[in-house]
């Protein structure tokens, strides 16, 4: 061991500490969406959220010296995934928060890998069902319609605004599919693509967001506040934080963040926001969030990996803003390390070794670690 390492019980602690930031600030992401449409658009939120976010990872790249990508392919990837993984999902996030609670959000936010699992059975021929899976999807649901309290003809619950929460957290796994098909073995870091796809999506807010708003007539301190720490900690400073983690700890470790992201919102939405907490709300989180665990599970390999580099092998892992990811080869290199985004970025990896980018919240907005095949996501 080298004499400048820091002994593991410091490292321990140190990442520990990390991951239970990373956590709060992707919990705490749906608070800032609520309170943020207190004072702003929806759009005029998430394009705050994008700019501030954007700004943060600008940052990185220039202290690290980093280069963007190349290839107008590439781009052209990285526009389409900067929608589905970031304009789009945050977008809804804002408007679902108009008429639901941070709390709902927050818990709907959790439903991403859900989709992910239902979807990629379909458009990933390598992910195939079993029993434990199938049975986590059910139950997932299940967990879906106890939250909402469907045996109650789904009253005091805004149908619309629920709505467009799962539509966001299914938005957030298309992208994750999306990206894991078309983005591999660009040469780019993790940290550049992330970079690259949120730059690309505060663009496309830009274009949207003076078609269907108008500037305020006041700018009110908290929600303008809150649309900063939605953008430069959820959706900048989160990424870099879960970067770390990942590569101290692996992604394995680093992906159950997202299963303490509804219980921190939804603790913030009835502390701060005094929001109403119903016996149901919580006993649903908990079996949404089972499930989704279940459909994180996968066969065990028959064959036997060897220590060291490992560049043939991909690494599943589970985590929604949001919220498993595939890393490849050897994870002492942060290169080759899970970035997160909600609706992070995430380098996925596929078996022979090509790495792909997700960014997502995610969050509520909260970008979390995903997976291709329907991780969490952070919002």
């Amino acid at each position: 061991m080298s004499p400048t390492a820091p002994p593991p019980s410091s490292r321990l602690l140190d990442w520990r500490v990390r991951f239970g930031v990373l956590a709060l600030i992707w919990g705490f992401s749906f608070v800032f969406i609520k309170v943020g449409t207190e004072g702003f658009a929806p759009f005029q939120v998430t394009f705050g959220r994008l700019l501030f976010g954007t700004a943060v990872l600008a940052v990185a790249l220039v202290v690290k010296r980093d280069r963007l990508p190349r290839g107008a392919r590439v781009w052209g990837h990285l526009t389409v995934a900067a929608f589905l993984l970031n304009a789009l999902p945050f977008s809804l996030f804002a408007y679902a928060e108009l008429t639901i609670p941070s709390t709902l959000a927050g818990i709907c936010n959790a439903t991403t890998p859900l989709w992910g699992m239902l979807l990629s059975l379909v458009a990933l021929s390598e992910d195939r069902p079993t029993r434990v899976r199938a049975a986590g999807l059910g139950i997932g649901f299940m967990g879906v319609l106890t939250v909402l309290g469907a045996w109650q003809g789904f009253s005091g619950v805004d149908v619309t605004g629920t709505a467009l929460a799962l539509l966001a957290s299914f938005s957030y796994a298309v992208g994750w599919i999306y990206v894991r098909r078309t983005l591999s073995g660009t040469g780019a870091s993790n940290l550049s693509l992330a970079g690259s796809q949120v730059g690309l999506a505060t663009l496309q807010l830009a274009v949207v967001t003076p078609l269907f708003t108008s500037l305020p007539k006041s700018v009110e301190v908290l929600p303008l506040l809150a649309v900063i720490a939605l953008g430069a900690l959820g959706t900048g400073y989160a990424m870099l934080l879960q970067y770390g983690v990942v590569a101290e700890v692996g992604p394995t470790t680093a992906a159950m963040v997202t299963y303490f992201i509804p219980v921190i919102a939804t603790a913030a939405g009835v502390a701060l926001l005094n929001e109403q907490l119903t016996w149901n709300t919580p006993v649903g989180a908990v079996i949404v969030l089972a499930g989704a665990a279940l459909t994180q599970s996968r066969t065990p390999s028959r064959s036997t990996p060897v220590a060291g580099n490992r560049p043939a092998e991909a690494e599943r892992v589970g985590t929604t803003d949001t919220p498993a990811t595939l890393v490849v080869g050897n994870r002492s290199s942060p290169k080759d390390s899970v970035q997160g985004g909600p609706p992070g970025t995430e380098r996925v990896g596929t078996t022979n070794g090509a790495a792909r980018p997700v960014v997502g919240n995610r969050s509520a907005g909260a970008e979390r670690v995903g997976t291709t095949d329907g991780a969490p996501s952070r919002a």
